[in-house]
Formats: structure tokens, sequence, C-alpha cells
């Protein structure tokens, strides 16, 4: 029975051990295919009609062999000893007798008849035989390693579909304290902003378009979350470009959006331990005079009373699924 295989060299490795089965199975046919030619000979030697006849054909030099690759023809042999027998009566004192002769050569034609209408096959059809059944088998292997294979990419497709979505377990090391500056140029922490539902960007003031729209669709969703759940949302809006955002451009930038939201800068190291804290990304490009942009993770995080993190959503969510995933995640916080 065959053993389950694993990948290409374990197909291999079964088509050459039915190979060596068929070639040891081949081998000991043509022993015993030579064992009873040797038989069928001895017995044939055995039923001689004379001694000189014996002599005649174990001196005489006879085409018909049985080697290694080939297995004879009992027809053939039985001519050829007809005729050896007929030549050494000839020679034999008991020749002389025309009814023998007769005989004999009736013999020699009958003989010589059967033998060319029937001819030695060598080598027969093993060798096509084990090439077309070790085609087959392959081809079979090979089939069912595919279907195998599709089997179980449908298993694991199947088992990620069937993975229900719920509450995370653990939290995130996304978020940590910081000391940053608010518009009003007062000093603020992350004790600042306890008992609040609180929802961080991170941009710069003089980004030309993503900045502006991701902070729309803040503001949006800000107004959508009081009026469908009645939940008080305080957004932030925190700067990645301390070199140009100034307290007063980022007092500036903020009102244009949004009443309620923050906006908060600092110095180099400030922002970078706060963009750390938050897994934020953010490089500057290349400098032509002033006008240079900042490159930046484009990310809303979602920080709860105790200002720990709930879940982040990308740009690829617009005002309406931001609403329904934020309420969605307050209920299940408040369970």
């Amino acid at each position: 029975m065959l053993k389950p295989f694993k990948g290409f060299k374990g197909l291999l490795s079964i088509v050459h051990a039915m190979a060596s089965m068929i070639t040891s199975k081949a081998n000991q046919f043509r022993c015993l295919t030579r064992f009873l030619c040797s038989r069928i000979l001895s017995n044939g030697r055995s039923s001689m009609p004379s001694l000189p006849v014996a002599e005649h054909l174990s001196h005489s030099s006879l085409p018909f062999q049985v080697g290694p690759r080939g297995y004879g023809n009992l027809e053939l042999y039985k001519r050829l000893l007809s005729s050896s027998a007929t030549a050494v009566n000839q020679e034999s004192p008991s020749s002389n007798n025309p009814a023998n002769e007769n005989s004999d050569q009736g013999k020699d034609s009958g003989g010589s008849q059967k033998g060319d209408a029937r001819k030695a096959v060598r080598g027969g059809p093993i060798s096509w035989l084990s090439f077309l059944f070790l085609f087959v088998t392959g081809a079979g292997l090979i089939f069912y390693y595919d279907k195998e294979k599709k089997q179980h990419i449908e298993e694991i497709n199947k088992a990620s579909q069937e993975v229900k979505q719920g509450p995370s377990v653990g939290k995130a090391t996304i978020g940590g304290p910081f000391n940053l500056i608010n518009h009003d140029g007062k000093r603020v922490t992350e004790k600042s902003f306890l008992g609040k539902w609180t929802i961080i960007y991170f941009g710069f003031t003089h980004c030309p378009d993503i900045c502006p729209d991701e902070l729309l669709k803040l503001a949006a969703a800000v107004d959508k979350i009081k009026e469908k759940a009645g939940i008080e949302i305080l957004p932030v809006f925190i700067s990645v470009d301390p070199e140009r955002d100034t307290v007063e451009q980022v007092r500036e930038y903020v009102k244009v959006f949004h009443p309620k939201l923050i906006g908060l800068t600092g110095s180099m190291d400030e922002i970078k331990n706060v963009a750390r804290a938050y897994r934020v990304y953010y490089m500057k490009t290349a400098e032509e005079n002033s006008n240079y942009l900042v490159d930046h993770s484009i990310i809303m995080y979602l920080m709860g009373p105790d200002m720990e993190f709930l879940k982040f959503f990308g740009k690829n969510n617009d005002v309406d699924s931001l609403t329904d995933g934020v309420i969605k995640e307050i209920k299940q916080y408040k369970k």
C-alpha cells in the first residue's frame, strides 16, 4: 500500500521503487524461461535416436541459443534436430533405405514450413508494458498530489473566512506619555485628555491636500457621532513639522476645520518622542527653499477615556464607516 508522499521528491522515490520492482519481476521471468528451455533441451537430447546423432549435435554449431535476453523457439529446435538426425543417418549404413530418406525429407520439409511460419520473438512487450505502467502511475500520483494541494488551500481559505470578528485579545503597544504645547500656548500632556473619548491625527499645516481632507472627514464624523449616539469626541491634531508649525500657525490652521479641534506642536525631540510612541512614520522630503513637504502616516487613533489605544482608522475609511466604527468600538468598550 502506497504511503502518503510529500513533495516532488516523494513522487520520484515511489516511481523509482516501482521501476525496480518491475525490473526484478522481469529478471525472475527471464530466469524461469531460461530454466524451462534448458530442461526441454535436456529432454530432447535424452530422446535422440542414436549416439552418433547426439555426438553430431554436441560438436555442431547450432544457431539456436538461449541467451540472457532471448526466449528461444521449440519448433525451430525440432527442425534443427530433425535436420541433424537426417544428416547423420545419411552417413550411416542404414541411410540406404529410400523409405527412411523420404520420411526424413518429409519431416525436414514439414519442420522447415513450421519454422518459416513461426518466428522467434526477442525482447517481448515487457519494456513497453513497464513504460506504460510507470507513465500511468506517475500521472495518477501527480493528479492525486495536485488534488490534495487544492483541497488544502480551499480548507485554509474556508477557515479564514469563517473567523468571526470580535474584540481583540490584549492591547497594542500604541500610545504613551507626551509633553506638548497646544494652540493656545499651554503645556499639555496625555493626562490632560483623561476622561474623554479622543481621536488623534498626525499631519502638518503646509500639507496641500491629504491633511485637509482627513481633518474635514474627522470633523464631519465627530458631529455625526454626536448626532447618532450622543457621544462627545475630542479631535486632536499633532504636527510633525515643528520647524514651521508654530503655535500661531497651528492656531490659525485648526480653527478652519472644527471649533473643538485641538492643535499640538512642540520641539523636534518632543515631536519625535510622541511619534515614536504612536508608531507614526514621518520624514521631510527634499528641500526647495522653504516649500518642502513631509511624508507621514495617514492614520487616526481612537483613544479611550484612560488614554489607552482602542482602534485605528486609515485613509480608506469614509465619514460613514469612520462614524460607525467609532460608535461600535465605544459600545464594546462600555460592555
